[in-house]
């Protein structure tokens, strides 16, 4: 196979997925995100500074709905029938979501329908989809129950043509230096060969026997944890004033103290990090996350007595463990202590949890509140939300496979 095989993302948020494919040999033909700030992103990077998709000319490089796409474009996406290899990435995960108030009936849950009709317009050889690991499991309703979504799309799928298999994965045995459990579905149209079926079947024993060589490869292994991840950023390293943010600082970095950090730095020559922003905690604040690392349990939620003692309401506040991979990074930066600095993490130190080289600049607000939350998404939004690029590497060489 000497052409690149060709895919589309959709849903594709900031391009976790986009860089792993990328990295893997795939060719992007474009990519369908609604919001502006993590299209910006997606575009700085693979689209202006990578030239990784052949955008088609009919659709503007911009930030799309999905349901605008299928309506104004129907015509362009079904004179690309069977001509696509790959139709990757999963709807927003919000209304599954173990972490947040998990309801049936948000309306991002609808856009599973839009899923299914992409996939029937373009007909694509294989499809990958990634979403939450409350996907997998029924709502509790009246003590009825409620939708499995995901028996749902196997069964749409498999009515489509499709022969598909699903599992929960956690990234975090894949090289990632976090604990992130996903419901991982692929599948593969059914009148290609028997085995390309069979391949299907078996994506994730391939991807298990796979992984220890491809993280050799890298230099790093399964075990990365949170000092080996994040250790070259701390602020004590120094601060310079950040470049993107007006009276606030911004770290440095030390020199790279594992092979995960020289992976993640490849090709840096910057003092600052990107998006390495340091926050503005009140002193009350400093002393508060001061006491909750001396005296709490690392990587578990804080305890009663630590709660009443500084009458925290709020769901979720863990301080780190240096020694192990980090919980699932969430949407919301100050559900985290650092594991040595009395702070949240910084974007960048997100980033590189999800396993982002620290090339990859991300753009946007930092934060945002209040009701611009529904149509904004700020950097720490756009990389919580995201594919971790490594693991995206390794199910695009996997996927790659099932072509040959």
């Amino acid at each position: 196979m000497n052409e690149k095989p060709i895919y589309i993302d959709i849903f594709s948020g900031c391009g976790g997925l986009s860089l792993g494919l990328h990295n893997a040999g795939w060719k992007g033909l474009f990519a369908i995100e609604k919001n502006f700030d993590a299209f910006s992103t997606l575009k700085f990077n693979l689209i202006d500074n990578k030239d990784h998709f052949d955008w088609p000319d009919w659709l503007p490089k911009s930030n799309h709905d999905i349901n605008e796409v299928l309506v104004t474009y129907k015509k362009h996406l079904l004179n690309l029938r069977s001509k696509v290899d790959l139709v990757a990435g999963g709807p927003p995960c919000q209304g599954f979501s173990m972490a947040g108030r998990r309801n049936e009936n948000d309306h991002r849950n609808k856009l599973i329908t839009s899923y299914i009709e992409f996939i029937e317009a373009i007909q694509p050889k294989i499809i990958f989809f990634e979403n939450v690991k409350g996907f997998t499991l029924e709502f509790k309703k009246n003590k009825d129950k409620g939708k499995e979504y995901s028996s749902y799309v196997e069964n749409a799928l498999n009515n489509a043509g499709y022969f598909v298999k699903g599992e929960l994965v956690n990234f975090g045995d894949y090289g990632i230096p976090q604990k992130r459990t996903r419901f991982i579905l692929v599948g593969v149209r059914k009148d290609l060969p028997k085995a390309s079926i069979e391949l299907a079947d078996s994506f994730f024993s391939l991807m298990e026997e796979n992984k220890h060589s491809f993280l050799t490869g890298k230099n790093i292994n399964t075990n990365t944890n949170l000092l080996d991840a994040i250790s070259d950023l701390l602020k004590s390293n120094g601060t310079k004033n950040s470049p993107d943010s007006k009276n606030f600082q911004a770290g440095i970095y030390s020199q790279a103290k594992s092979n995960y950090q020289t992976l993640m730095r490849d090709g840096i020559t910057n003092l600052i990090a990107d998006s390495h922003r340091f926050p503005k905690h009140r002193i009350d604040i400093v002393n508060k996350f001061e006491v909750i690392l001396g005296s709490c349990q690392k990587n578990k939620d804080i305890d009663e007595k630590t709660r009443e003692l500084f009458n925290i309401k709020k769901h979720t506040v863990i301080p780190l463990d240096q020694n192990q991979k980090s919980p699932t990074i969430t949407t919301l930066p100050d559900d985290y202590i650092h594991y040595s600095e009395p702070r949240i993490l910084t974007v960048r130190e997100y980033a590189r949890i999800q396993s982002f080289p620290d090339w990859y600049q991300i753009k946007g607000k930092y934060t945002t509140g209040g009701k611009r939350r529904t149509k904004e998404v700020p950097r720490y939004s756009q990389i919580g939300n995201a594919i971790p690029p490594l693991f995206g590497e390794q199910s695009g060489l996997a996927l790659k496979e099932f072509l040959k």
